[in-house]
């Protein structure tokens, strides 16, 4: 059963966690048995679908896999504790895996699974691991702008030049996470103060990285700030001719590389099923499904990237522990406290 998405707007309080664990509840099913797992997905169906199909012809497991925005499902985790149907969580950031984390939520993973994937894209206690790359870009309309005429950090967008040129997504997960790691990098302070620039500039606001695409593709806006698939995904669709590109400034915080990634439940009864699945997602195939058909960076060495995306080795990432990114509800409060919720 899929769960109503209404946008990935972060959830922090109690309230959010009760309503989304009631909605859960709503779906039926128990505790998984042998033969049997249930999934908490924040990562859409349209990406993960195929994957779960496939998993469960290829291994005979049965799959309840219960769909709905990664914060929401984080919170709704916490809030039944022990006593969650689910066996693992696949998360479309490591903020929520780390926030589970936190609250030891999590069994661990055996360490020939943690070594598929190098260390700064899992836990480094074990308690989960990323299982695809996404990196944040600067995403520009060629017919308007030189790859020159960005400024050389994300914090530059907030010059008076940009104004009403720039869209953004406050309420989408992945640019939560962003600002997540612009406090843990640059501060409290440095990170209210650019909030408050690019409110002062008068963004277009959106409620999801496609949207922000598709109105710089259609010159509504000039530059905006998502995941890099997006446009990935558009130029193998619409040809070399599509007028977006993606930019990652070096070294700045607007090019953080977060992650997909699994977790087990420590309350699962199925424990040995959910390893299996997570090995599963660190295949080879799945991780080439990742990098070809999902536009995502594949997280196990070898696998080579789509020759869409830049090469991750070739992008100078902010130095971030993914980790730490599970300081949420923080988050929220700053966001809506610089008026850009």
């Amino acid at each position: 059963m899929r769960i109503t998405r209404g946008g990935t707007k972060l959830l922090a309080t109690a309230f959010a966690a009760t309503a989304a664990a009631a909605a859960l509840a709503a779906c039926g099913g128990d505790d998984a048995d042998d033969g049997s797992l249930t999934v908490y997905s924040g990562r859409e169906e349209e990406y993960v679908g195929p994957l779960f199909d496939r998993f469960q012809e290829e291994t005979g497991i049965e799959l309840d896999v219960r769909y709905g925005d990664t914060a929401e499902l984080a919170a709704t985790l916490i809030e039944e504790g022990g006593n969650s149907p689910a066996d693992l969580f696949f998360a479309q950031d490591a903020g929520a895996l780390g926030a589970l984390q936190r609250e030891a939520l999590f069994a661990g993973l055996p360490a020939q699974t943690l070594e598929r994937v190098p260390a700064r894209y899992r836990s480094l206690e074990g308690a989960w691991v990323g299982t695809s790359g996404r990196a944040r870009v600067i995403g520009y309309n060629t017919e308007s702008l030189s790859e020159a005429e960005l400024p050389a950090s994300i914090l530059g967008f907030t010059d008076p030049k940009w104004k009403g040129r720039i869209g953004w997504a406050p309420t989408n997960g992945s640019f939560q996470a962003f600002v997540t790691a612009m406090r843990i990098t640059l501060g409290e302070q440095a990170t209210e103060d650019w909030l408050r620039g690019i409110v002062a500039n008068d963004p277009v606001v959106f409620s999801d990285n496609e949207q922000i695409r598709d109105a710089i593709a259609s010159g509504e806006i000039d530059a905006g700030f998502l995941n890099h698939y997006y446009i990935a995904e558009a130029i193998a669709e619409e040809g070399p001719g599509y007028p977006v590109r993606a930019y990652s400034p070096p070294g700045d915080v607007g090019s953080l590389i977060n992650v997909a990634g699994i977790g087990v439940l420590e309350s699962s009864d199925g424990k040995d099923e959910a390893e299996r699945f997570t090995d599963f997602v660190l295949s080879d195939p799945e991780q080439e499904y990742f990098a070809e058909v999902v536009k995502e960076y594949p997280l196990v060495p070898g696998i080579p990237a789509d020759p869409q995306v830049t090469p991750l080795a070739e992008i100078e990432q902010p130095d971030v522990a993914l980790g730490e990114l599970g300081d949420l509800e923080a988050t929220l409060e700053l966001l809506q406290r610089s008026g850009a919720l």
